[in-house]
């Protein structure tokens, strides 16, 4: 069991970067980086939370973002990128504060439930280990948003709810990296 973990591991740690940014989120690599340093761990997926405007979709799309970023964001700027994609797709626009979300692949259950017992002290609520052919932890934080923001090339909300909006989706996105630094004290 061992070997074919570590051989996991290598590959993972060797392969390609297929996220659709290209790479780990500033925010959180301190913490994927650290666990990956650890015998018996090693990340599989992370982001460290973002905000984004997508077209609308009951199922997952490749094209899907019309405006995404991994920072904090100020009214200006999503009002900027509000206007631009209600030009580029006149359909129900979604505006998305997503939370943080870590898989991490551990050697063993008791590994597995180590850093479970980590992250729910540092504040990480929603989650758990997956069962199947690796002994997974899902870690998703809490922090999120999500709401139709602009249908048939007009926005649904006025200024301030889009000021509301950004206070509480950049609150949202300082309590998680918070939580990531704890995580990552905890370590």
């Amino acid at each position: 069991m061992k070997d074919l973990f570590l051989e996991g591991k290598k590959k993972q740690l060797l392969r390609d970067d297929r996220s659709s940014i290209g790479s780990w989120d500033s925010k959180i690599s301190g913490l994927c980086n650290k666990i990956n340093k650890k015998k018996n761990y090693y990340t599989t997926s992370s982001c460290a939370g973002r905000v984004v405007l997508l077209k609308y979709s009951e199922v997952k799309q490749e094209d899907a973002f019309l405006f995404r970023t991994h920072n904090k964001i100020s009214f200006n700027e999503l009002k900027r990128a509000l206007e631009k994609a209600i030009l580029v797709y006149p359909g129900m626009i979604e505006f998305q504060q997503s939370c943080c979300i870590l898989h991490i692949a551990c050697l063993t259950l008791n590994d597995a439930q180590i850093i479970l017992t980590k992250a729910k002290e540092a504040g990480w609520q929603r989650s758990g280990i997956i069962g199947g052919k690796r002994n997974m932890v899902e870690l998703h934080s809490t922090e999120s948003i999500s709401f139709p923001i602009a249908s048939n090339g007009k926005v649904l909300v006025d200024d301030n709810f889009l000021k509301l909006i950004v206070l509480e989706s950049n609150n949202k996105l300082e309590r998680v990296w918070k939580k990531i630094g704890r995580l990552k004290d905890l370590i």
